[in-house]
């Protein structure tokens, strides 16, 4: 029988405090791994400070898809004594641990202590000297993570990269010398030509590819890095990227430039998109394009500002005063964060409205292999209108069927171009007249059936009539699935619904799903079930089973089955 996910897949986890290069070592033994032809999958958690405290960074590796995090641990690597107290009760019964110098670390589970020290004489490569360890006992060839350390050091830094490259075959070294019984990784018999991307990265290029040119953003975690990967590229490809002041600022940039005609993206979090909140319902009036990447990470106030959750569903939903149609797409892999990224971009330029798109730090900045993405499924941007039929009688805000009104520039053509905040006529100008105004609220509104026709099927995987039913949205998407697959490889009857638009939904792609499955499970990261009750709301159908998270940890197939199993739900 072949065997499932879990058996096949390794969890390495790196522990230390912050500022001993925790993070660095993990994403080039990621990249490394990948560039070996192995699939990855990262996660990491760490404490809301520069340095000290208690950080990991973690690793789920091995041939064949990885949909999520692990929990038992296959190598630990120990920095300090408090990652060996804190992981010790994860460590499988075949693991072990690797530990820097002088820490106890006596127990039932190997342990080989890494005489730093020796290996790398300047502290600040210590890090590097244990990534050569732990690659040469996974089995990568050092060549493959040298690569990986020259091109992250960079050319410039010839003394620095020379330092890292003698650290690392100290490592490799010294681990050769060393006979633990610790099995290496299956050598891999394709895969090779992958790209390690996090969800943030491939935002960036989504949107990228879908002709974004400016981005406004105040720093906020986990959405920051979407920002900053766009301004890598902004020499290269053209884009505009400005720090704003505050988080009002931003969105407000955004909308101005929209109004232009620019392409714009504004990344923040759930405190930054709460202050926002002004700016999107501007955008619904003055039915200007507007797209914001929500990161989402714990509440309310500052709350674990390093950590993950799924809480701002309905802060995405209702936020903006009055009414006006949104599109709210949440993507569940780093490929459907290209994809969607693209997509939120196309629908908020055709239909002249805010469009968000919903990650979390878990999504934003874990590591994966994915394949290199097609730019034959993304839409050629979309642009405003050159030329109407009657220039002479232009009007902005003109009635139509579909509500999507011409959309001249200002300064483009010879046609007075006029945007209101306040309720105007169809040509711009403000009004008090009762009678437009219900014209006018009718035509914005009719954009949501546009979007309607539209909207993206949550995929379904399981049989047809299963016993058990588990639907997530979102960043839950792959813990559930491996979560089905193993209850599957046990001979169970489960299927998975995974949505990744949440917002308009169309009832008739899932709601005969909802009444075939003997019992239905909503997984997601909140403490109120809040997609659950958008889904009774939408279509009457009560889940009253919920697996919810809300720790601050990433859902994870373990933590699911655990609940499952014992009806805590």
């Amino acid at each position: 029988m072949e065997k499932s996910n879990r058996e096949t897949k390794r969890l390495i986890r790196i522990g230390g405090e912050a500022g001993q290069g925790i993070e660095s070592l993990g994403q080039i033994l990621a990249k490394a791994l990948v560039r070996a032809g192995y699939e990855v999958l990262t996660s990491q958690s760490a404490m809301s400070r520069i340095r000290g405290g208690h950080n990991y960074f973690s690793i789920r590796t091995g041939l064949g898809p990885v949909y999520a995090p692990g929990e038992e641990i296959d190598l630990l690597v120990a920095f300090t004594e408090e990652t060996l107290s804190v992981h010790a009760d994860y460590l499988a019964s075949y693991g072990l641990i690797l530990t820097g110098e002088n820490m106890d670390a006596s127990g039932s589970v190997e342990t080989l202590s890494i005489p730093l020290s020796d290996l790398a004489k300047e502290k600040i490569v210590h890090n590097v000297a244990a990534l050569g360890v732990v690659s040469a006992l996974m089995g990568i060839e050092q060549e493959v993570v040298s690569r990986v350390v020259e091109e992250t050091v960079g050319e410039k830094h010839g003394e620095l990269t020379d330092k890292n490259l003698q650290a690392l075959q100290s490592g490799y070294k010294w681990a050769a010398e060393q006979s633990p019984e610790f099995d290496p990784l299956s050598k891999p018999d394709s895969g090779k030509g992958k790209l390690a991307l996090n969800g943030n990265q491939a935002i960036a290029l989504g949107a990228m590819a879908a002709g974004v040119n400016f981005c406004s953003f105040y720093p906020m975690t986990p959405a920051t890095g979407v920002a900053l990967n766009l301004i890598s590229y902004s020499d290269q490809m053209g884009i505009v990227c400005e720090q704003a002041e505050d988080e009002i600022a931003a969105v407000n940039m955004a909308i101005g430039s929209s109004f232009c005609g620019g392409k714009s993206l504004v990344p923040t979090s759930g405190g930054g998109f709460a202050l926002m909140s002004e700016g999107i319902s501007l955008a619904g009036m003055t039915e200007t394009p507007l797209v914001l990447v929500l990161g989402q990470r714990p509440g309310p106030a500052t709350g674990l500002p390093t950590r993950t959750e799924q809480g701002d569903l309905e802060l995405a939903l209702y936020s903006g005063h009055g009414e006006f149609p949104r599109a709210i797409l949440a993507p569940g892999t780093v490929e459907e964060c290209f994809y969607l990224a693209s997509r939120a971009l196309d629908l908020a330029e055709r239909y002249q409205t805010p469009a968000i798109v919903m990650t979390d730090q878990y999504l934003a900045d874990s590591v994966r292999s994915v394949e290199r993405f097609d730019p034959g499924y993304v839409s050629a941007p979309v642009k405003p209108w050159e030329q109407v039929e009657q220039p002479q009688g232009y009007q902005r805000y003109a009635w139509s069927e579909s509500g999507v009104s011409p959309r001249l520039l200002p300064g483009k053509t010879r046609n007075l171009v006029v945007a209101d905040s306040d309720e105007h006529t169809p040509d711009g100008h403000i009004t008090e007249d009762h009678q437009v105004r219900v014209q006018m609220v009718n035509k914005r509104l009719q954009k949501l059936q546009g979007i309607k026709q539209e909207v993206i099927p949550p995929s379904y995987q399981g049989p047809e009539d299963p016993d058990l039913l588990l639907i997530t949205w979102g960043s839950g998407k792959g813990a559930v699935q491996e979560a089905a697959e193993r209850l599957n490889f046990q001979g169970e009857s489960v299927a998975i619904l995974a949505f990744s638009q949440v917002w308009p939904l169309e009832p008739e792609h899932f709601q005969a799903r909802l009444q075939q499955a003997v019992s239905v499970v909503c997984v997601e990261g909140n403490a109120t079930g809040q997609f659950a009750n958008l889904l009774k709301r939408e279509t009457g159908f009560e889940i009253g089973r919920r697996v919810l998270r809300y720790d601050g940890l990433p859902l994870t197939p373990d933590f699911i089955l655990q609940k499952l199993e014992h009806g805590k739900f």
